[in-house]
């Protein structure tokens, strides 16, 4: 087992600032959309950099980039990374932590113990946003076997360009394209920055994820009858914003009462014909279910939708939900989890198991192979922001854990 490696702080902190200005905007925040110049810059860079530190490295025919430190023994690979691509103005740490934490811990560890037994890659995944294209996980979906570029042909940006012409023109010809399944790939772990704020209220320097919640989103339509705001008595109306927020008042005390760990959100609202002075006619809104087991979430949608019906029938409108996303949830590997959590008991670091309420390549991985996710606190909780925030002691724990981690599956 290793012990405390000599704190390098100047290096993480460096490197954050450094893969940081690709695509740094003007607020301080990074934009970095995948099979964009700064994308592409960015990608390129940390090849360079890996090659500098004596890694192999490579590309796969949709951009996700390997530093490969051989093993002596021909028995796989150990996966360790994140997504390089970033939300518009997002923050400095979200996924590219994970990326630069497993080239320091990696390097670290070749230049101590030399080649290790088994092969370790580190992973700069192409994306895993969505944020440029409607398609997630696009890096590890492919490795994964999940992808490939049939889901692709058809999708553009909101500028009109296609997938698959945005590809080609950051060097990743689609006329190339073999699907990049690596079978070799025994374990991946991610290193991760929450995203919330559970670990930073509770004072503990790593959350050991053992589940990633399933989503499910839905569009709920609601058609009343726009009328006269002044002459339509209040027991006549067929009024769709009246019954919304019915709805959105149940569903809200619902979820409380269901579960403490099952979220239900309404993020979007539209109305229709958004006047002041007229009963609305129309609303659509969205919802966002998620909790770590299916159960949950399939009785708590039930009875909310049935009683949406219910009461839109007493209220004279109509009713319709439509669903437009469902990701099962994710079990991540128990016996790497309790592999972090004994070395972090012998290294005395403060952690808990933690669930994720929000989506990583991890759960891409689950299913594949057994994959570890850590996570290190959030400064108030906030991401997928310029404020986003971690400091430098959480960063280099998060870092000596995953060192440690790595030595125990690849060097032992």
């Amino acid at each position: 087992m290793l012990v405390n490696p000599i704190s390098e702080t100047n290096q993480i902190s460096a490197m954050i600032e450094w893969l940081a200005s690709f695509g740094k905007t003007e607020s301080g925040g990074v934009t970095r959309l995948l099979y964009t110049p700064a994308w592409k810059e960015a990608q390129q860079a940390l090849k360079a950099k890996m090659e500098e530190e004596g890694l192999q490295t490579y590309f796969d025919s949709v951009g996700n980039l390997f530093g490969r430190l051989q093993g002596t023994e021909n028995s796989g690979t150990i996966l360790t990374g994140s997504h390089i691509d970033t939300v518009a103005e997002g923050g400095k740490y979200d996924g590219a932590y994970g990326i630069i934490a497993g080239f320091i811990a990696v390097t670290r560890l070749f230049r101590k113990y030399g080649a290790p037994k088994k092969t370790i890659e580190i992973v700069s995944l192409c994306e895993e946003e969505g944020s440029r294209f409607p398609l997630t996980f696009w890096g590890s979906k492919n490795i994964c076997g999940i992808y490939n570029l049939n889901v692709a042909k058809k999708i553009q940006d909101t500028d009109g360009i296609a997938f698959l012409d945005a590809m080609r023109a950051s060097g990743f010809d689609p006329q190339h394209y073999t699907p990049p399944v690596r079978p070799d790939v025994k374990k991946f772990v991610e290193l991760h920055i929450e995203q919330g704020m559970v670990l930073e209220k509770n004072e503990k320097a790593i959350g050991v994820v053992t589940h990633i919640v399933g989503q499910r989103r839905y569009t709920v339509r609601i058609k009343g009858e726009s009328n006269h705001a002044g002459t339509t008595p209040m027991q006549l109306r067929k009024d769709a914003v009246s019954a919304a927020a019915e709805f959105i008042s149940y569903l809200t005390r619902k979820a409380k009462e269901t579960d403490p760990r099952l979220v239900a959100t309404v993020g979007q609202i539209d109305v229709k014909p958004n006047v002041s002075n007229v009963v609305a006619g129309e609303v659509a809104f969205s919802l966002d279910v998620r909790h770590h087991q299916s159960e949950v979430i399939e009785q708590y949608c039930e009875d909310i939708f049935a009683a949406f019906e219910r009461d839109a029938a007493k209220m004279g409108v109509g009713v319709a939900v439509t669903k437009w996303l469902d990701a099962e949830p994710v079990e991540l590997d128990r016996e790497l989890a309790e592999t972090a959590r004994s070395i972090a008991k012998q290294q005395k670091i403060a952690f808990q198991d933690i669930v994720s309420g929000a989506g990583h390549d991890s759960q891409i991985f689950g299913p594949f192979c057994p994959t570890l996710l850590l996570f290190v606190p959030s400064q108030n909780g906030i991401s997928h922001s310029p404020k986003e925030y971690t400091a430098i002691r959480d960063l280099e724990t998060g870092i000596l854990l995953l060192e440690n981690i790595l030595y125990k599956l690849a060097y032992e």
